[in-house]
């Protein structure tokens, strides 16, 4: 079952090109057993992510009811913590012991797999899930002091008081998470001096990384269906490339807005006096002045571990800050992925490629700049996995088909049809810049979903998820245009209707333990099913045209030329009776919700219900 690239398309070894309609698997294997966002944190080293996503003797029930909701992939969440958190080359062995054979059981169900090493903000010492944290302690820094010195904002210390919906992601501009991603990618240059074990701290950072991932790779790339992995979910530029350290964000959120330099001397024990921003007069705007780390409380350990003050970026003398190097991690013609996940993507998969040659490497940019440069010379067998969400639903948590925001342009828009313009000018850009790489590679939308706690939550207490399955039908309607493999985000086994999917209020699962009512109905627990069980064509030998599925009726049109057919998912949810039309030489039932057609030359088929 191991797949190559060709083009647009993955290809099995006999040329049958397949697309991919898969889910992430699942939303809560960003933190430990009993680490569930909501409960106090353990940020020691006795933590066990065995179990996550799920328990083994409870995998088959799951795998079943995706694979009767027609994914053919799964996108497969684990995280460096999760291998590397008791300490420095100290591999969890019963966890790799647990994702092996769950990966081996995946296989015996009929998906294809790849690994996404995840991370949001970071780690969950940050506010988000990734890194484990004994990395902190090794810098001298002391993550208990995080949330009272404003350097982190995490769900543990602040809810319900003080964390809004998707606040999480204000922990991009503080100082801890900035921090940790500039000495990841860019340590070298900008952090020279600062080094552990002998090593740049760049080099410690992605050696680590990179061997945590070497360890699952080496027990599961033996299986077929194991197709390759991710660099790593939604890097971020952190500090990299902000011309001037005294500059606001531009893009500034709800809340306290400050400067990298502000963000420094904050880290320090000092505080500063810093702007916080609202909505006002239709846009955010500076409400007042308040003050960032108004108690003085430094997160360093020992202060001459300070990073960016030993670095000579800014100095305290007699109790006053001053910005010594304001331009230093400025960039001429700056492109984050092009000059610096780049150069570790292709380390990564140098590495992952010794284990198993033909391994695909699934490649992310920062979300904010989601373009995929990657030269002639560098790898083949990369996928552009890049994310697209709306993002105006994920963060309002309400879903308005009439009223969107184009953000490249920053711009209100108005009506269906113009918002779909949007979309697909987004999503067609991420097509166009895949056509850019090599001859062109598959472009994979790794995560795009619904949050289903739409207007705070008001489908849990009617049980009606028509705004969700609108959204998704919306979103699915893009991909099929664009003929855009893709994997939803996501699947979380154990979610709830209060607490989501166990992670910083987030809840986007197509499944809830909640709406499980019917134990004899393979489809209970879902949410919004008709929105994600789509027909779609899973597999084909020929050159497929187009497809779409509109108001109950799938069609597609391919060049079979000499001798080919098509294999297409007929969800039963909706074509409990289907009428195939179609000019092909023949039709085969597969099983009850597939269907092959084969034939010669142009072929048309429609499916309808009778």
């Amino acid at each position: 079952m191991v797949l190559r690239t060709e083009g647009h398309w993955f290809v099995e070894k006999d040329g049958t090109k397949v697309l991919l309609r898969g889910i992430n698997l699942g939303g809560s294997s960003k933190v430990p057993i009993g680490g569930e966002t909501h409960k106090p944190a353990n940020f020691t080293s006795d933590v066990t992510f065995v179990g996550r996503p799920m328990p083994l003797d409870q995998t088959p029930e799951h795998l079943e009811r995706l694979k009767h909701w027609g994914f053919n992939c799964l996108r497969l969440l684990t995280t460096w913590e999760a291998v590397e958190h008791r300490g420095s080359q100290q591999y969890d062995n019963d966890y790799l012991d647990y994702f092996e054979k769950l990966v081996e059981l995946i296989g015996e169900f009929g998906f294809y797999v790849f690994v996404d090493p995840h991370q949001d903000v970071w780690s969950r010492a940050t506010g988000g899930d990734g890194a484990p944290h004994w990395i902190f302690d090794k810098l001298e820094m002391d993550i208990s002091l995080f949330d009272k010195a404003e350097v982190a904002l995490t769900m543990q210390n602040n809810y319900p008081h003080n964390y809004p919906p998707m606040s999480w992601t204000s922990n991009y501009n503080r100082f801890a998470t900035a921090t940790m991603f500039t000495l990841f990618f860019g340590g070298r240059q900008f952090a020279p001096n600062l080094e552990l074990e002998g090593m740049n701290i760049q080099d410690y950072l992605q050696e680590h990384f990179t061997a945590s991932m070497e360890q699952i790779a080496g027990r599961i790339l033996q299986f077929d269906h194991v197709i390759g992995f991710g660099t790593m979910n939604e890097p971020h530029n952190g500090y990299i490339g902000y011309g001037n350290i005294n500059d606001l964000p531009e893009i500034p959120i709800p809340g306290k807005v400050f400067s990298p330099f502000q963000a420094m001397q904050a880290a320090a024990g000092i505080p500063v006096n810093v702007k916080h921003y609202g909505v006002k007069w239709f846009g955010l705007r500076p409400l007042r002045t308040v003050v960032l780390n108004p108690n003085g409380i430094s997160i360093w350990k020992d202060k001459e571990a300070d990073i960016w003050r030993n670095e000579k970026v800014w100095t305290l003398k007699n109790g006053t800050a001053t910005a010594l190097k304001p331009h230093h991690f400025a960039v001429d013609n700056f492109h984050f992925f092009r000059d610096f996940v780049r150069p570790f993507a292709i380390q990564y998969a140098e590495r992952l490629r010794n284990i198993r040659p033909d391994t695909l490497v699934f490649l992310e940019g920062n979300p904010t700049e989601p373009e995929i440069r990657w030269n002639r010379e560098d790898p083949k067998g990369v996928v552009n996995a890049s994310h697209w969400y709306d993002t105006l639903t994920l963060f309002t948590r309400t879903y308005r088909p009439w009223i969107n925001v184009d953000l490249e342009r920053r711009k209100i828009v108005l009506f269906h049809r113009n918002i779909k313009k949007v979309f697909l000018r987004q999503l067609g850009q991420r097509l166009q810049d895949s056509m850019t790489v090599h001859d062109g590679v598959p472009t994979l939308v790794g995560e795009f979903g619904v949050p289903f706690n739409l207007d705070n939550g008001k489908s849990f207490r009617t049980g009606n998820f028509s705004k969700q399955e609108r959204a998704l039908t919306f979103y699915y309607d893009l991909m099929d245009e664009l003929m855009l493999h893709t994997t939803l985000w996501n699947y979380t086994p154990d979610n709830s209707n209060q607490w989501g999917d166990q992670w910083n209020l987030e809840d986007l699962s197509v499944f809830s333990l909640d709406q499980k009512t019917n134990s004899g109905n393979i489809n209970t627990g879902g949410r919004a099913i008709k929105g994600f069980c789509r027909p779609y064509p899973r597999r084909f030998k020929g050159e497929l045209i187009r497809f779409q599925f509109s108001k109950g009726v799938f069609s597609l049109q391919m060049d079979m030329k000499e001798q080919g057919y098509v294999e297409i998912f007929v969800p039963s949810i909706h074509f409990s009776n289907p009428r195939i039309e179609h000019n092909a030489e023949a039709l085969e039932r597969l099983d009850a919700q597939a269907i092959r057609i084969s034939g010669t030359g142009k072929v048309n088929v429609r499916v309808s219900t009778h």
